[in-house]
């Protein structure tokens, strides 16, 4: 299982028959130094500054113990007082490679994994601009995605301008440092520090960590969903969710009792299945510039909901569900500010002070849950307020804004804890429903996320994209964002349908809405945000061409449940992702590889979302397999194929042999 073979000057370590690792002078395994970096954040945002102070390759090396298949010890070196020892060896039937004892000091280090030419590389957590990372130099910190995230459109130069707040094509919510190659092999890196992974060259991928790393973890199967399998065994797989999750759209209401139950009516007596009711005010309102905000302590608002624990009984009575939201962030005017801020549950700044965080346009503190006292105290505002009058699930947002600098409870560096903390906040939200013993019943949806959150949180969506067609930040860019996240261990995500960020006179448009919500009917979970600007955005109720096709998306998906049901329960007993890329299935295809906007739901359904204005055709590539197209019945086979696509007909095709064939035929009478 696992192999030393020496040569001349270095050597080759073989897992599985496959060489991972080829070291010699001319291209060592490791290198290491020292150096520190300069972190601004901006709303979320972070410019990062290194300051490498040293960089030595280490090009000796000495085998100090070799115990075939099992374990070898080497140590690296350059002069005697420069040294790694590390030891490879298979634990699980995977290969972890611990830095046993290094050089004192040393906070860089730098290693070469084995590459070919011809491998695509996917992963590295939620990435909405690229797929196959193959020619990318990937940074992985937890960041706000960004605006745009394009340098070269100008709402990313306004965004910018007005605030540093533009992002990049890297940025993203939930980076993790773990790739997956088409050699089906995965790469893990155990560490919560900076990191950059660099797939640019064609003989070796690079990584990079700002810390000499824990441990190096790979995984070596024989089909890529083994693979997948094995990731996530190790990573932690999501449960099933709730049964009513299926039953309907997730509607996105707000503004008070009385408008979001006017709009409930409207929506159903135009035929929109409603399974839930997801009112992200229900603990009250704020009015900034940048549009409709929350007021950020954590109980209902007595003012817009007056009797909320009784509606929302009277809705659970219809078989109406109704979700909430809640964040890491206490508003500073609120009481429970007041309480968290007395019993030192704050994370502090360098001052001692509660650290007050500007986000968007209000300053708010951050509750620090490395502080054993103040993680039982927020799952308890959890439990009482929240759970506690009905709610049945929640947004479970941010925790990318922790600052380098600040002071935690534990004494961790904040530098080293940024990445996990939005993995520990998922964490806190899982075992206040595991202790109320809602696990089941109870689901909530995560933004930010590192390694961990697959093991914690019950589903993730895609953020805060605009509302228009932006590929690196609009509609397209949740295609890739859910496929990069399920070759990355967590696989059920969706996305805003229309999209959330409305800024610099980015407005959302009848047509955008309409494909958003076609592609949210071919997702594990299907739900309407209002965005930050409401007023002037277009939803699901502005007209009734809208309404009616929206109601026609809603009966399409809960048509799908048996099916989704099935892809949720195999994504919990196996991780293969609900949305998944088509090349795990059909791996001798290398089309597949860099096929970004479209994907299979489940193993029978691939989905072609429309994901550019005006087009009323939509181009498909199908691998290998007899494909029957919904709409018209029509078979298909391998290639690429022009579609019909009008409003309400995205290219959806099945699986031929699939046992689902009478479900799916329906689809086009509904």
């Amino acid at each position: 299982m696992l192999y030393l073979e020496e040569h001349e000057n270095g050597f080759s370590l073989y897992f599985k028959d496959y060489e991972i690792i080829k070291h010699s002078p001319a291209n060592p395994f490791l290198s290491v130094g020292t150096g520190e970096a300069k972190y601004e954040m901006h709303f979320g945002n972070f410019d990062i500054e290194e300051r490498l102070h040293e960089k030595y390759t280490l090009t000796a090396h000495e085998v100090l113990e070799n115990v075939p298949g099992k374990k070898v010890k080497i140590r690296f070196h350059k002069w005697d007082k420069l040294y790694v020892e590390a030891v490879f060896m298979v634990v699980n039937e995977r290969l972890e490679v611990v830095f046993e004892n290094h050089t004192p000091g040393l906070n860089r280090t730098w290693m070469n994994i084995n590459a070919d030419a011809n491998e695509a590389i996917f992963g590295c957590g939620e990435q909405f601009s690229e797929l196959n990372l193959r020619g990318k130099n990937l940074p992985l910190w937890v960041a706000e995605q960004g605006v745009g995230r394009n340098k070269r459109d100008i709402i990313t130069f306004q965004a910018d301008m007005d605030h540093r707040a533009g992002g990049d094509w890297y940025t993203t919510y939930f980076p993790q440092p773990t790739y997956v190659s088409t050699n089906n092999y995965y790469c893990h890196v155990e560490d919560t520090n900076y990191m950059e992974f660099d797939f640019r060259k064609v003989e070796y991928h690079q990584l990079y960590v700002r810390n000499v790393p824990e441990k190096v973890v790979f995984g070596r199967q024989d089909t890529a969903v083994d693979l997948l399998q094995d990731l996530t065994a190790y990573l932690g797989r999501q449960p099933e969710l709730p049964d009513w999750v299926y039953d309907g759209v997730w509607l996105g209401v707000q503004g008070g009792t009385e408008t979001v139950l006017h709009k409930l009516e409207n929506a159903q007596n135009h035929g929109v299945k409603v399974a839930a009711l997801w009112a992200q005010d229900w603990e009250g309102k704020r009015i900034t510039w940048f549009g409709k905000q929350l007021f950020w302590d954590w109980k209902y608002s007595k003012e817009m909901y007056p009797n909320l624990p009784e509606l929302i009984k009277e809705l659970n009575g219809k078989g109406i569900k109704y979700l909430g939201y809640i964040n890491c962030f206490l508003a500073i005017e609120g009481d429970l500010y007041k309480e968290a801020s007395e019993k030192g549950y704050c994370v502090k700044n360098p001052a001692g002070e509660d650290y007050l965080v500007v986000i968007t346009a209000f300053p708010a503190a951050i509750v620090d849950i490395t502080n054993p006292n103040a993680v039982e105290w927020i799952k308890n505002v959890i439990k009482q307020n929240m759970m506690g009058i009905g709610l049945s699930g929640w947004m479970c947002d941010f925790g990318e804004y922790l600052p380098t600098d600040a002071v935690l409870y534990s004494g961790e560096s904040a530098e080293s804890y940024h990445n996990k903390y939005p993995a520990d906040w998922a964490r806190v939200n899982r075992e206040a429903v595991e202790e109320a013993g809602k696990l089941g019943e109870v689901v909530f949806f995560t933004r930010a996320g590192y390694t961990g959150t697959s093991r914690y949180s019950t589903s993730m969506w895609a953020g805060d994209q605009l509302v228009n067609w932006s590929l690196d930040d609009g509609l397209a860019s949740v295609i890739p964002a859910a496929l990069s996240l399920g070759m990355s261990g967590f696989g059920i995500s969706h996305s805003d349908i229309g999209g959330y960020t409305s800024l610099h006179g980015v407005i959302r448009t009848r047509e955008v809405f309409m494909r958003w919500a076609e592609l949210g009917a071919f997702t594990p979970i299907m739900r309407t945000h209002e965005g930050n600007r409401p007023d002037e955005n277009w939803h699901f109720d502005s007209d009734e061409e809208t309404l009616l096709h929206f109601a026609k998306m809603s009966r399409i998906y809960t048509h799908l449940k048996p099916y989704l049901k099935d892809i949720v329960k195999e994504n919990a007993e196996t991780g293969i992702p609900c949305m998944r890329m088509p090349y795990i299935h059909y791996e001798g295809d290398a089309e597949l590889h860099n096929l970004k906007y479209q994907y299979l739901l489940g193993r029978d359904l691939m989905v072609a979302p429309v994901y550019e204005e005006g087009k009323t055709t939509q181009g498909v590539y199908l691998p290998d397999d007899i494909w029957v197209h919904v709409w018209s019945g029509k078979e298909f086979t391998k290639g690429y194929h022009e579609i019909e696509a009008p409003i309400g007909q995205i290219p959806v095709f099945y699986r031929k042999e699939s046992s689902y064939k009478q479900l799916f035929d329906e689809i086009k009478k509904l």
